[in-house]
């Protein structure tokens, strides 16, 4: 019997001790904002949110802003920014529930919250009317702001977009949160991290130790694992078609072929339900192709924002 109790004690030391191990405390906010926050970055209060954001380019220039995806930050943009921002203001920031932005006071994280938010946001920066782009849950903003607000977007770029059911998930539903999902905001090992992200690039050898350090650092500020782990479990698709339909911006898709997480066979449903759409099929390249291939996808979209 002593042994069995001593077996047991063993057991349960190994499994604190393997806890100990996994658990991943947030990093401290002034840390991350020295590394992050430096300037063009600064910090803007919309609808009781302390948003991110950089602007950068000509005040007086016709903006652009770029909206990124899930889990991700206004980072993932640094090798578009400079090609465009000759001639545009360039307007990125970290959407509510991300990066140095973080969780939303309101625990609010459903879309139409964070659609607020951006229609304030450029009211609050003097923008009217701006050219949108937006990737993956981004995509799923940018393309709803468009079909809600035709006023206030010019031209349409979306990479990769999310909102279409997957073939097992319905629409008007919660997604069921997995259970192993309910430990992110304690458990962040950066093997777990970099194959979780693998899968994102075409060929997972061009995601860089730069590029994953910075990953991590953006799901450890303060909260944001909280954050995204109640974005998920708010997530109710609707069927996208009746909103796609009423897109009146011009629209240019940017497709990954090797995208394993919104699948390159999308992109035919949304060129069936936009109206003025039209797809650059970017082969070799995955889920997160503007961080793969900048040079390669930057060319088509200057290409389109430049048309009359």
């Amino acid at each position: 019997m002593r042994r069995i109790h001593i077996i047991a004690l063993i057991a349960l030391a190994l499994l604190c001790a393997g806890g100990l191990w996994l658990y991943t405390p947030d990093r401290p906010r002034a840390v991350l904002e020295a590394i992050y926050a430096d300037p063009p970055s600064r910090f803007v209060e919309v609808l009781g949110l302390r948003v991110h954001l950089r602007d950068s380019g000509a005040a007086e220039a016709p903006p652009v802003i770029l909206l990124h995806g899930f889990g991700s930050g206004l980072h993932t943009w640094d090798d578009w920014v400079p090609a465009l921002q000759p001639g545009r203001r360039v307007v990125r920031l970290d959407l509510p529930g991300f990066g140095l932005t973080g969780p939303d006071p309101s625990g609010d994280y459903t879309d139409a919250r964070t659609l607020a938010v951006l229609a304030a946001l450029m009211d609050r920066l003097g923008i009217a009317r701006a050219d949108l782009i937006g990737h993956s849950m981004g995509g799923r903003f940018a393309w709803k702001f468009a079909a809600l607000h035709p006023e206030r977007v010019r031209r349409l770029v979306l990479i990769s977009p999310d909102g279409f059911a997957n073939p097992d998930q319905g629409y008007g539903q919660a997604q069921a949160v997995p259970t192993v999902m309910e430990l992110l905001p304690y458990v962040m090992p950066t093997p777990m991290l970099r194959m979780t992200l693998a899968p994102a690039f075409g060929d997972p050898a061009r995601m860089t130790e730069a590029l994953l350090a910075r990953y991590r650092d953006m799901m450890l500020a303060p909260g944001v694992r909280g954050a995204i782990l109640e974005r998920t479990r708010q997530n109710i698709l609707i069927d996208p078609v009746p909103l796609l339909r009423r897109i009146a911006a011009p629209t240019l898709l940017l497709w990954g072929e090797r995208d394993q997480m919104v699948p390159f066979d999308n992109s035919a449903d949304y060129l069936a339900a936009i109206p003025d759409a039209r797809l650059v099929a970017l082969p070799g390249l995955g889920h997160v192709a503007m961080e793969e291939a900048p040079a390669e996808t930057i060319r088509p979209v200057l290409e389109f924002l430049a048309l009359p």
